[in-house]
């Protein structure tokens, strides 16, 4: 289980609806399966794919971790946003993810956050299989 406090979501959906039509994304920093913190970074994917596709960059990745240091929390999960489709996440979603790390993927429909799932990918990296999420 994923546990979140409902501070944290608002803030991912602000960042999210921004950047919509075009994905959006950043970090969730904390321990044990609870975010204590986000960290919401700017889609570096090129112009053309951002409407489907979020990169970050090895910067993005060492802000992140000097970030999460700093608080004395770790990187542990992702989280973005799917533009008017299901928060599923994709074959390419599979592809980049890294096991142990929580996915909490965000469905934006015609500019405003509908639903958050969340999704672990298992350690053979074949799949990943949904996690509760707890929002409080």
């Amino acid at each position: 289980m994923l546990a979140i406090p409902n501070d944290l979501i608002e803030q991912i959906n602000k960042h999210i609806e921004a950047a919509y039509p075009e994905e959006g994304a950043g970090f969730l920093l904390g321990n044990d399966g609870e975010v204590k913190e986000i960290l919401s970074l700017p889609n570096m994917r090129e112009d053309e794919a951002r409407h489907n596709r979020f990169l970050f960059t090895p910067e993005d990745y060492l802000k992140a971790e000097l970030k999460a240091d700093s608080l004395g929390l770790s990187l542990i999960g992702v989280f973005h946003s799917h533009p008017d489709c299901p928060n599923i996440p994709s074959e390419y979603d599979r592809e980049w993810a890294q096991p142990f790390f929580s996915y909490i993927i965000t469905r934006v429909d015609k500019g405003k956050s509908v639903s958050h799932r969340s999704w672990r990918l298992v350690e053979d990296r074949s799949k990943y299989e949904e996690e509760e999420i707890k929002i409080s």
